[in-house]
């Protein structure tokens, strides 16, 4: 009989599969859809020298903000790191190395590697910082950069839903890298709000086939935390 996927708690669900110097590939945008209890669980790890793959480094006390707090990354390759002090401090004191990576690139770069190819040229950058030290190539007399596809040791991913098979659905904005994420890692670990039995998913809906999903955990109390909150003083227009 198949070992099932599912484990109890996010922990477990780590148990023997994180290393010192990995490169882990983890979903979700800003604080939208973050598989915060694997976070949590790396975290309690303990284990250093990271390369974190994602949009954003969470925030200061939230997301892969914890991981900065307690010096387990070593470098980011990320597209957004504006609204976390703590990543700005590290990088600072050159104690946190930052590899720059265009949005739409980064999710290129993690659906490349899941895919099995190994690059790609883009005209994003072309001109800027990123291009700096990449591989250049006209095509139809426009120039292009090469970037590479990445294959991470470890994806965590967050979804909405998902089977006892592994099979996932997301939510929204939460689609914008976790299904990429979901594909380019060794072994890929998925949170998941809400769990059904195998064959209760429509078929056409699955985002994540279970085939890229080794490892599930239920967390069924997401915390939703607003990443930055905007709001018009009372009296005003607008």
């Amino acid at each position: 009989m198949p070992k099932s996927k599912i484990h109890p708690d996010a922990r477990s669900a780590l148990d023997g599969i994180v290393e010192d110097g990995m490169t882990i590939a983890v979903g979700g945008f800003g604080l939208c859809g973050i598989p915060e209890a694997l976070i949590l669980a790396l975290r309690d790890t303990g284990k250093k020298g990271l390369t974190i793959a994602s949009n954003n480094a969470g925030v200061d006390g939230w997301g892969l903000g914890l991981l900065l707090e307690t010096r387990q990354i070593r470098k980011m390759i990320s597209s957004y790191v504006g609204e976390n002090r703590e990543f700005e401090r590290q990088y600072l004191s050159g104690t946190l190395e930052i590899e720059f990576c265009p949005q739409g690139t980064l999710a290129e770069r993690m659906r490349a590697g899941g895919a099995g190819i190994p690059g790609f040229y883009t005209r994003t950058g072309v001109g800027t910082s990123v291009a700096e030290g990449k591989e250049h190539r006209e095509f139809d007399g426009v120039s292009y950069i090469l970037e590479r596809g990445i294959h991470a040791d470890l994806a965590l991913v967050k979804a909405w839903k998902g089977d006892a098979s592994g099979n996932l659905i997301y939510r929204k904005t939460a689609r914008n890298f976790n299904p990429m994420a979901a594909t380019c890692g060794r072994v890929t670990v998925a949170e998941v709000e809400i769990l059904v039995g195998t064959g209760e998913l429509d078929p056409d809906q699955i985002h994540t086939p279970g085939i890229f999903v080794q490892r599930i955990v239920h967390n069924p109390h997401s915390e939703k935390r607003i990443e930055q909150r905007t709001i018009r003083t009372p009296g005003t227009k607008g």
